[in-house]
């Protein structure tokens, strides 16, 4: 489909050097597609297919899949369940779906035991818990995997105003995890990024959301304010709770961090 093809374009492009980083605006999304058969609203599994793509035509290392989307990323954990050379993160609202789906104790099978990391963050969780998991897992984690590019599944579902999910990010916070990985990313893997679009159904804000995370990667402000997120961004519930940090250590112990 077209919006695989553009997953495989937006990656050539950051690994040719046409481009430091790149965004796949792309629908359907893909991250729930199993490797024979669709799932959620997901046909095809776009980055998945991109990065064996890349493997191909430019005999692509090691790679890091931080989705950030608020349901969880199971078919591509599905998929590179037991590939050593891939390192799956998905940072999502517990149990949300799929059911059962997410846990801590999903973390990759024979040779590629360790190379799966979920950090099912309770539902209520706003930029504390998130940038937490950041600085704990996601993070620390990357920078041990030593990848040779970052691809991010990139929800807006987490936002405050999504009708599908219960978390708090504000299209500040979005711009707040972004910076964190471009900043690794000039670490450990000269910059390359690259994100395809995923869920996210507020209409609304998800524009907010997008625009907040292109200024980041572009380097170019816009000017364009967020009207809404104020309404969310003071509420204490952004903090990080005791039961927010517990399961980010439940993460971090499990993986040795």
């Amino acid at each position: 489909t077209l919006s695989t093809g553009l997953a495989i374009a937006a990656l050539d492009a950051v690994l040719t050097g046409v481009a430091p980083n790149s965004y796949a605006l792309c629908r359907p999304a893909g991250h729930h597609c199993l490797a024979n058969e669709p799932m959620g609203f997901c046909l095809l599994a776009n980055i998945p297919i991109a990065i064996e793509a890349a493997k191909a035509r430019h005999g692509l290392g090691r790679v890091v899949v931080l989705d950030w989307d608020v349901h969880h990323g199971n078919g591509t954990q599905d998929i590179y369940y037991s590939d050593p050379d891939v390192l799956c993160i998905s940072i999502h609202q517990d149990n949300l779906y799929p059911a059962n789906s997410g846990l801590v104790e999903e973390i990759g099978d024979g040779l590629a035991a360790g190379s799966v990391i979920n950090i099912p963050l309770p539902a209520g969780s706003g930029i504390g818990a998130y940038s937490s998991a950041f600085d704990r897992v996601v993070l620390p984690a990357i920078r041990r995997f030593n990848p040779d590019v970052i691809v991010i599944t990139s929800g807006f579902d987490s936002s405050a105003f999504d009708p599908l999910a219960q978390m708090l990010l504000t299209a500040a916070g979005y711009s707040e995890l972004t910076k964190k990985i471009l900043q690794l990313a000039d670490e450990v893997c000269s910059g390359r990024v690259m994100m395809t679009h995923e869920g996210g159904y507020s209409p609304v804000y998800v524009p907010y959301c997008g625009l907040a995370v292109l200024e980041q990667m572009s380097g170019i402000k816009t000017g364009m304010n967020d009207p809404y997120g104020h309404a969310f961004e003071n509420l204490p519930d952004q903090k990080l709770s005791a039961a927010q940090a517990d399961r980010i250590s439940q993460v971090v112990a499990t993986h040795a961090l």
